[in-house]
């Protein structure tokens, strides 16, 4: 009982940055696309199908985070939602906080704060993969 509480309370807590970023970002791609452009463009380059636009495929990220955080809040394919969402953090993190690449100290340290952030709500979201709930009968 106290499981499904939780995951209730949860699901939707965990969700609710990617679906406010994702609007955002699907409002406004172009703002995002020159930073996301060199990881995007390197995926877009392996993936086919994927269109070869950095706005675009920022648009597509955007799309990809509310989807599954509307999925993961909702409680429907809560595992298949929280895999899809931890995949696109990845690239996301990668070209969003290069922390490594950052020469001003100040500016490092957001960065670093934001990359590991991002990998805590990876964590969460791999755990909220893995969580087996068991339905009422």
């Amino acid at each position: 009982m106290l499981r499904r509480v939780l995951a209730a309370a949860g699901r939707p807590l965990l969700a609710s940055s990617f679906v406010s970023s994702g609007l955002q970002t699907m409002r406004h791609p172009e703002i995002l696309a020159p930073v996301a452009a060199p990881v995007a463009l390197a995926i877009a380059e392996r993936v086919p199908g994927l269109p070869r636009d950095a706005v675009r495929l920022v648009r597509i990220n955007g799309a990809v985070h509310v989807g599954g955080g509307v999925l993961l809040a909702a409680g429907r394919l809560p595992r298949l939602a929280a895999l899809m969402l931890a995949a696109s953090l990845v690239p996301t993190t990668v070209a969003g906080h290069p922390f490594w690449t950052e020469g001003d100290p100040g500016k490092r340290l957001q960065q670093k704060i934001h990359f590991f952030k991002n990998l805590s709500i990876f964590g969460g979201l791999l755990v909220a993969a893995a969580v087996h709930e068991e339905r009422p009968r």
